[in-house]
């Protein structure tokens, strides 16, 4: 068993650089990934390498960054609510992020200054981790998941005002195509603004997967063992609030990756966080990049969005799972 998973981690981040190659060279022209580094022939010098940095790259980067953040996210947080059918969503932060975007786009700043759609994005992800602590504090995780879903129906409503107000028909349009989530059209700067706060999300998240281990005894044994349970829970929900308002900072809504990741993994790894939760961040890399590949190859002419593909593989999994503890209840 203790040789499993370094082999699923090989495999899992040799897959990932094959997708990120794959997404490089994907394109209506075919590019070699050399020509990040050399000027191409295909399309006469420079052509072909600044396509490649400006457009393929950028977009092949996010993927692998988003998806590593909601599936490191969504196997931590299924480890510390002990709750299979926890995913990111359930604290409400991709909620607040979406509705910071949505403000931006409503009140033209985001026109103004390309970089305040983001930026008010991450500021409402943050706001979002700040309003759970002060209505959960030290409470006990249900309390934690009520908060969660209080805020993030908060932001939903919010968000349905803005776009009930909006006197712009073609706003309401932005805003909705903005929801859907997508890596369209993004460039380093996005890459260079995201990902520093994803990294650092990942980061408390990978610290905190030991914890989340002992954490499966249970909360007083765990406490017995020496784990800080508060100092666990605000590692978790910054980590997840730090990852997964970054991204949806930059490419908008795009769920289910965290919800299916950690139970694809699960029949390997089984049920223990300290490795789930860096083979996550890996797998959901690999399928946001399988999937942004996807989107590119089934309508070219009419880019589907990414957030519309991942719910419709999503959706029917997460149904299938409420069956399963069903039926394993019963």
């Amino acid at each position: 068993m203790n040789r499993i998973p370094p082999l699923i981690g090989a495999t899992l981040a040799a897959s990932a650089a094959l997708a990120f190659a794959a997404s490089l060279m994907l394109g209506p022209v075919a590019i070699h990934p050399a020509a990040l580094f050399v000027p191409g022939p295909e399309l006469h010098g420079d052509a072909a390498t600044l396509i490649m940095r400006e457009i393929r790259l950028p977009r092949a980067l996010l993927a692998l960054l988003i998806g590593a953040a909601l599936g490191a996210s969504g196997a931590a947080l299924q480890g510390f609510l002990r709750n299979p059918l926890a995913e990111p969503g359930v604290i409400g932060v991709s909620a607040w992020a979406a509705l910071g975007a949505v403000i931006a786009l409503y009140t033209g700043l985001s026109a103004a200054m390309p970089l305040a759609l983001p930026l008010l994005a991450i500021g409402a992800a943050l706001l979002a981790a700040g309003l759970l602590y002060a209505l959960a504090g030290r409470a006990s995780i249900l309390t934690l998941i009520l908060a969660g879903v209080a805020l993030s129906s908060l932001a939903g409503a919010l968000t349905a005002l803005v776009l009930n107000l909006s006197p712009n028909p073609f706003a309401a349009q932005e805003i909705v195509f903005w929801l859907m989530g997508s890596l369209t059209d993004r460039s380093l700067l996005h890459v260079a603004l995201a990902a520093p706060f994803i990294l650092a999300g990942l980061m408390l998240l990978l610290f905190a997967a030991r914890a989340l281990d002992v954490l499966t005894l249970g909360e007083e044994a765990a406490a017995s063992l020496g784990v800080d349970l508060a100092r666990l829970r605000w590692q978790v929900v910054l980590g997840t609030a730090l990852g997964v308002g970054a991204a949806t900072a930059v490419a908008g809504v795009i769920g289910f990756v965290g919800l299916v990741v950690p139970h694809l993994l699960r029949p390997v790894l089984g049920h223990r966080p300290r490795l789930l939760v860096p083979m996550s961040a890996l797998g959901g890399g690999l399928l946001l990049l399988l999937a942004d590949i996807a989107v590119r190859l089934v309508t070219p002419g009419a880019e589907l969005k990414l957030g519309v593909v991942t719910a419709l593989v999503g959706a029917p999994f997460f149904l299938w799972l409420v069956l399963r503890s069903r039926g394993g209840a019963g």
